[in-house]
């Protein structure tokens, strides 16, 4: 099959990023001995390369360990250190600038509109007590109030009517001198 039957579509493995090239090599294509041999030289030296930075990352670890214990750094410090300096870090970019000032603003809005609704429920509750329907209602619990407390003047408040209402029901049901006398 030529190339102008297969259409635009390749069919052959393209090597992915950090394929293998030798596995991608098709079984009918042989590498010459000498290309072998320089293939295998490359992953011998790349694989010492790699023991080597390995091994220089674990020394250069240890000695961080070292010298953060001379120095008193203790893994709780070192995380106080990186949350402080993130949130700085956080605090710094526009982002957090930008949401911090619309939050602040929303805020005093907020606090204007809650301060607002006040207001607004302050003086609807007055025009409901000076409403002639929360008078009478008032008139009549202030002639209940004096229909059940006696004499007292009208104002007194609830603790002193129910001590009034006490005081009169349990004068009303002491009994008489002259029923002490009959019953002995």
């Amino acid at each position: 099959m030529d190339r102008g039957e297969q259409g635009l579509l390749r069919t052959d493995p393209v090597p992915e990023e950090g394929e293998d090239v030798v596995a991608t090599i098709s079984a009918t294509e042989t590498l010459s001995e000498e290309e072998r041999e320089e293939l295998r030289r490359e992953l011998a030296k790349v694989e010492e390369e790699i023991q080597t930075l390995s091994q220089v990352l674990a020394a250069k670890e240890k000695h961080l360990t070292e010298i953060k214990r001379k120095l008193g750094i203790n893994s709780l410090q070192e995380l106080k250190q990186n949350i402080a300096k993130g949130w700085q870090d956080v605090t710094a970019t526009s982002a957090y600038k930008k949401t911090s000032e619309t939050l602040s603003q929303a805020g005093q809005k907020a606090s204007a509109a809650f301060s607002s609704v006040g207001s607004v429920i302050t003086k609807k509750l007055e025009d409901v007590k000076n409403s002639p329907t929360f008078k009478s209602f008032e008139e009549k619990v202030e002639n209940l109030k004096s229909k059940v407390g006696g004499t007292k003047p009208a104002g007194g408040d609830f603790g002193e009517v129910l001590n009034s209402t006490a005081n009169a029901s349990s004068t009303t049901t002491e009994p008489l001198p002259e029923q002490t006398q009959e019953s002995l």
